[in-house]
């Protein structure tokens, strides 16, 4: 019965076409003959309703089609203070999986990246999160510890495991207004660092910080994959006490980007070749910048 083939019950297939009818303000079928035979009118709407079920079939056959599509140029958003330690881990293995797809990286703020995936300028950001947006999908990639990076005969040097308490605004050397980094530093810090006012010194990068702790002239926080594998670097750093502060990474993208496969490929790309140390992360507290 056609019940049946809807999988339902009678009385409930019955009562949907009552509905329909109702709504149309029609009558769909000649209820008076048996067996139950559709109007002259029914029948038109029969055939159109068979039209729209095969046209609706074909949507989901475009979208299905759409979404493991990987092919032609992507513009990727990556933070400034993400995209020159992270994209060298993973992009020659995705571009060698993934041939045919075609990666712009474009560096460029978090307020930027947003208004990006917003007008449909960008496809994809890495950057941190929680954003807290209501049209952006966030995909969590990892979570990256916040380092201390300061001189030998720094006091801080004194200690095995640095506090969030021990960072003082006394000499702290942060990133200019507008980077996220700059935000979730000052929220390590508390208050007290952002009542301070005599910063020492504002810059545009990680690197510049590094360079200025070596001249001597503060201490700054660093994001860990800034100092894997520079040999240079290991002296001047610190870790926290565990739970150690962390800024979790992610990719982002708006809530009607429809290619599951990018997202997918990019995710596996990236967290398959994090250094161990990133991946196997446990005791850490997110910190957020907003």
């Amino acid at each position: 019965t056609a019940a049946e083939k809807c999988f339902v019950a009678q009385p409930t297939l019955t009562l949907q076409v009552k509905k329909l009818e109702e709504q149309l303000g029609t009558v769909i079928f000649d209820r008076k003959k048996h067996p139950l035979t559709p109007t002259a009118l029914g029948e038109k709407i029969i055939l159109k309703a068979r039209q729209i079920l095969r046209e609706a079939e074909s949507l989901e056959s475009i979208v299905s089609s759409d979404k493991s599509m990987m092919k032609g140029d992507f513009h990727i958003g990556v933070i400034p203070t993400v995209a020159p330690y992270l994209m060298p881990y993973f992009l020659k293995d995705f571009t060698d999986k993934n041939p045919d797809t075609h990666l712009i990286i474009h560096e460029m703020q978090t307020s930027n990246i947003i208004k990006g995936l917003k007008n449909n300028t960008i496809d994809v950001g890495i950057l941190v999160t929680p954003l807290e947006e209501d049209t952006i999908r966030e995909v969590p990639l990892f979570q990256e510890s916040f380092l201390v990076y300061s001189k030998k005969d720094d006091p801080l040097h004194d200690k095995n495991l640095v506090k969030t308490s021990d960072i003082k605004p006394e000499g702290l050397l942060i990133l200019n207004e507008g980077h996220c980094f700059r935000s979730q530093v000052l929220n390590i810090c508390g208050e007290e660092m952002r009542e301070h006012k005599g910063f020492s010194y504002q810059s545009g990068t990680i690197e510049t910080l590094k360079n200025l702790v070596k001249s001597d002239l503060g201490f700054t926080l660093v994001p860990e994959l800034s100092t894997l594998g520079k040999k240079e670097d290991e002296p001047y750093l610190m870790r926290f006490e565990e739970p150690q502060p962390t800024r979790e990474v992610s990719l982002v993208v708006h809530h009607g980007f429809s290619k599951e496969a990018l997202i997918d490929a990019l995710r596996e790309s990236i967290q398959k070749n994090l250094p161990d140390v990133v991946k196997k992360k446990k005791h850490f507290v997110r910190v957020k910048w907003r």
